[in-house]
């Protein structure tokens, strides 16, 4: 697939997952062993299977209203995406896979995320997802 492709697929699957908040949609766009992987957590699955009930049960629901992504930078090859972005929400909701145990403190959390994304046979083959979680951790008052 171009780069093209690429960039309209990961918008595909972004849309499923926060806009739509459909599961379906969102692993649509993905191979059959598809992995998604929070690094900071180690929260995520690996193949289909796994992440079915990982984004109907833990991150989709999770997401909290008024939630907003705001890409700062992305880098675009043929099998690649490599994407910068600023996140911002109020952490109004449990949400294990981004703050495992912590119930909602009500706070607002900005945080700068990279994200890679492998593409394979014109689907998504791999996401991986960083940032800085102490950050995090002191805007909630933890650290």
């Amino acid at each position: 697939m171009s780069a093209q492709d690429n960039l309209k697929l990961w918008e595909r699957h972004v849309h499923g997952e926060f806009v739509a908040k459909d599961v379906d949609l969102a692993l649509s766009t993905m191979v059959e062993d598809a992995s998604v992987m929070h690094i900071p957590t180690r929260s995520g699955g690996k193949g289909k299977a796994e992440l079915r009930p990982y984004y109907r049960d833990m991150f989709i629901p999770s997401i909290p209203p008024g939630s907003e992504q705001t890409v700062t930078n992305r880098v675009l090859t043929d099998d690649t995406i490599v994407e910068e972005s600023r996140s911002r929400f109020v952490h109004s909701r449990q949400m294990n896979w981004f703050l495992p145990g912590i119930p909602p403190t009500n706070k607002t959390i900005e945080i700068e995320l990279v994200i890679f994304v492998e593409f394979r046979d014109a689907k998504m083959a791999a996401e991986r997802i960083y940032w800085d979680h102490a950050a995090v951790l002191r805007q909630i008052g933890k650290l």
